[in-house]
């Protein structure tokens, strides 16, 4: 049998006792990316058909949105947060959730006024996220990063190119900047090379704090 033949016969004999909770530790690691994404779609047929209460332990972060109601996110058997799929993915409330999610450049920074905020570089930042704590963690998508023409006096950062990788829609860059690495995801039918001096926007509705 293949291996979604395999999971569907698995799974089978789990329903057939008509249990009250089922638990699917990792049911498709096994599988090659094309079965894995029609595998989820029926077990989430399935699921919502029978109406049974179930447990699905993974560690992929697309599998875990596309399948869940409710997603509790653990670190060393805690949880960190517990909450839906989109809260979760919009609102990360601590560091480690935001980085499983995909969030990937983190600075700290200060608050000097109401939505305003500077880093330890002096860059000033607004930020529209809601927090009073004067000191915390900023973070970005790579995503949500724009690489300007010109400089801008806030929500900016001066770099220059060190790494650039081809993703197919994309291209991914690796920026140096004096807070460190900056990973950004451009579309851009001219690349920019090594060594390419680039303007970092950070758009204040696309930071958020942990």
């Amino acid at each position: 049998m293949s291996g979604g033949q395999r999971q569907r016969v698995a799974l089978a004999r789990a329903l057939v006792v008509e249990p009250k909770l089922l638990l699917l530790d990792e049911p498709l690691s096994n599988l090659d990316a094309k079965l894995r994404i029609s595998m989820r779609t029926e077990i989430k047929r399935i699921q919502q058909k029978l109406g049974i209460t179930t447990v699905f332990v993974t560690h992929d972060q697309e599998e875990c949105f596309s399948i869940s109601d409710k997603v509790a996110v653990m670190n060393n058997g805690d949880i960190e947060q517990y909450d839906t799929p989109e809260n979760i993915y919009k609102f990360p409330s601590t560091e480690f959730v935001a980085r499983f999610i995909g969030f990937d450049n983190f600075f700290n920074v200060e608050k000097i006024g109401d939505h305003k905020y500077k880093n330890t570089c002096g860059n000033e930042f607004v930020i529209d996220y809601e927090d009073r704590r004067h000191q915390a963690v900023a973070t970005i998508r790579p995503d949500d990063i724009q690489i300007a023409h010109e400089d801008s006096s806030m929500n900016t950062i001066n770099g220059s190119v060190d790494v650039r990788t081809f993703l197919g829609d994309s291209y991914q860059y690796e920026i140096n900047t004096e807070l460190g690495k900056i990973n950004v995801n451009h579309k851009s039918e001219k690349p920019y090379q090594q060594g390419d001096a680039v303007h970092l926007l950070m758009p204040s509705n696309k930071i958020i704090l942990v």
